[in-house]
């Protein structure tokens, strides 16, 4: 039987080699006047951009535009909105990593109301969005956060009394997801392995979050699969258009599996230590990865060799949930016949090997230390873990990849 389930709204989706020829005329459908957001890198050496400014004044659209350098902070999306509030813009499309498809969507949702956007942010703010918004289109530069798919955009105030929180509306999900993966085959090494370390930990957590249900762990499934095939390679060799697409539908698949059945341990440590740090998303991710699949395993292990597990974690869901590790050790091991126990184990032996592998910095190298770790924990919220972890154990996380 199929537990009931409740599914998030998606974007109309186009995922394509080349789809981004088509950005000028679709855009010239909403109307005249566009603002294109771009990081200040990624969208000028993406194949193609170059371009985009002739087919859009062939289209006769006027084009406004703002570059995003880093996360997106309410400073720069204030600075943004006041630019462009009385300029009429008709569409806002974002052309870049996570952060600028995050600024793109908080630009299309205050354009349409006043005062900051921290006033309209999840916990820190004081007021409930609306939900309008000026519609916008999200192109994906890299692999990894699945912004494109969300309702949400993470702004970050990054310092002593940092935060990472969220804009977020039901209504904020992209009216279109026009995926080119053509677009990340510039796309650095570094940022190719941060950010598909990110998906990699989305994809995951979902399939083993506490709110995971058989849509989202199918869509997790095929998208771990992907990587599996294609992680690896498209660091290795980024010219590597199939391992490209590979990467760009499981970034979509992450994107989509978060929204609707959220996120666990390495997730809620990554935004506390992105606040009060600033380091990468993705490095977070990717460097926390192993260590806190590897603790998770033998938190679960424990339960169930005690015998009479209590509270949420039931024998039963003790039982399922280490089933569902093996199940990702067999997409990754090269081996047939073997039992549970040594699926589960190759998964995590596997986790370790390819951040080495991707070359994941430790946090350590971002001038993190052991006094920081108290502040971290404290201030971290972790949901949707598949076996709830104490502080110690969160302490005990950070410290393996100090």
């Amino acid at each position: 039987m199929v537990k009931p389930f409740r599914l998030a709204r998606v974007p109309q989706i186009i995922l394509r080699n080349g789809a981004l020829a088509d950005l000028p005329s679709i855009a010239a459908s909403y109307g005249r006047n566009i603002l294109l957001v771009t990081g200040a890198k990624s969208f000028f050496a993406a194949p193609g951009a170059n371009i985009l400014p002739e087919k859009f004044l062939a289209n006769g659209l006027t084009i406004f535009h703002v570059t995003v350098p880093g996360e997106p902070s309410p400073a720069a999306i204030n600075e943004a909105t006041a630019s462009f509030r009385e300029a009429g813009v008709d569409l806002v499309v974002s052309i870049g990593g996570g952060s600028v498809m995050d600024a793109g969507k908080a630009i299309s949702a205050m354009l349409t109301v006043d005062g900051s956007v921290t006033d309209y942010l999840e916990v820190v703010g004081k007021h409930d969005h609306p939900g309008t918004k000026v519609p916008f289109i999200a192109i994906p530069t890299t692999s990894g956060t699945g912004s494109e798919a969300t309702k949400n955009a993470v702004i970050s105030q990054v310092g002593k009394d940092g935060f990472k929180r969220s804009l977020r509306h039901e209504n904020f999900v992209p009216d279109l997801a026009l995926i080119d993966p053509e677009l990340t085959l510039n796309c650095p090494p570094e940022i190719t392995a941060a950010a598909g370390m990110d998906c990699f930990t989305q994809l995951a957590e979902a399939y083993l979050s506490t709110k995971a249900n058989e849509f989202t762990d199918a869509l997790a499934l095929r998208g771990i699969e992907a990587i599996s095939r294609s992680l690896v390679r498209s660091y290795t060799d980024g010219d590597d258009i199939d391992a490209r697409s590979d990467m760009s539908f499981a970034a979509l698949m992450s994107g989509i599996c978060l929204a609707n059945a959220g996120l666990g341990a390495v997730h809620g440590l990554a935004g506390t230590i992105g606040a009060l740090h600033g380091i990468p998303h993705g490095v977070v991710c990717g460097t926390l990865m192993a260590a806190a699949n590897k603790l998770n395993v033998r938190e679960l292990r424990r339960l169930s060799q005690a015998g009479s597990p209590t509270g949420e974690f039931s024998a039963s869901g003790i039982s399922a949930y280490l089933e569902k590790y093996a199940i990702l050790g067999r997409i990754f091991a090269d081996a047939s016949g073997r039992n549970d126990d040594w699926y589960i184990d190759f998964f995590i032996d596997y986790l370790h090997a390819v951040t080495y592998r991707l070359s994941i910095p430790r946090l350590g190298s971002y001038g993190l230390e052991k006094e920081d770790l108290q502040e971290i924990v404290n201030q971290s919220d972790v949901k949707n873990n598949p076996v709830k972890l104490a502080d110690d154990h969160l302490t005990e996380i950070l410290n393996d990849r100090l």
